[in-house]
């Protein structure tokens, strides 16, 4: 707050499991925490964004109910946050999943409340986020290069590729207002600074066209 912050996010979990190891406690204890830090930001006009992971699925519990899913989410959204980011945070998700998830949580808040977060694990990434989109969601999260992971999801990968991202709302018609060729530069920047190769395949491929 004497920084200046306009924004915050509060983090949750749909599965005992993942909660009680990434924010050491149950998933009402967690709620109960988040109360008071959402109460303080809402009394100095501080946005607060929501966000739940493993929405479909748990490295310890596995199969994540949808119904779990929309009662935290209605949960969030009682307490103040302007928008719940929905996170695929292990990357198991699947069209079916997402769309039977989506379903459930959509009785409980509009589109236009949420966003979507996928992990990119087993490669369905972009395919999780399409199923987003045609639920009528347009906020996506992403990262450049596809950086990211989390230390309580072994194997997991990090989230959908930015550039990914992009170039497919692209083919699909989407303005993004984003420069392509820019971003792939940064995220070749990105990647040589922490010495990691980059996780996006368009990053990968039209690299070489930039700089041939």
């Amino acid at each position: 707050m004497k920084v200046g912050v306009k924004e915050i996010a509060v983090f949750t979990s749909a599965s005992e499991g993942f909660s009680q190891k990434n924010t050491n406690g149950s998933i009402q204890q967690v709620i109960n925490r988040t109360k008071d830090v959402i109460n303080v930001a809402k009394d100095h006009s501080i946005k607060i964004r929501g966000y739940i992971s493993c929405v479909v699925g748990c490295p310890y519990d596995g199969y994540v109910k949808p119904s779990a899913v929309a009662k935290l989410c209605e949960t969030l959204l009682s307490l103040g946050c302007y928008e719940i980011s929905l996170g695929d945070t292990i990357g198991v998700g699947t069209t079916n999943l997402m769309k039977d998830m989506l379903k459930a949580v959509l009785v409980v808040a509009p589109s236009d409340k949420l966003g979507i977060h996928c992990h990119d694990t087993y490669g369905q990434a972009l395919v999780n986020v399409c199923t987003a989109l045609e639920s009528g969601i347009t906020v996506v999260d992403s990262a450049v290069s596809g950086l990211g992971g989390c230390p309580y999801a072994k194997g997991a990968s990090g989230n959908v590729a930015t550039e990914d991202l992009v170039y497919m709302l692209q083919g699909l018609g989407v303005r993004t207002d984003v420069d392509l060729n820019s971003l792939i530069e940064v995220g070749q920047f990105i990647s040589k600074t922490i010495n990691k190769p980059t996780n996006s395949k368009v990053n990968s491929a039209l690299f070489k066209n930039l700089n041939p």
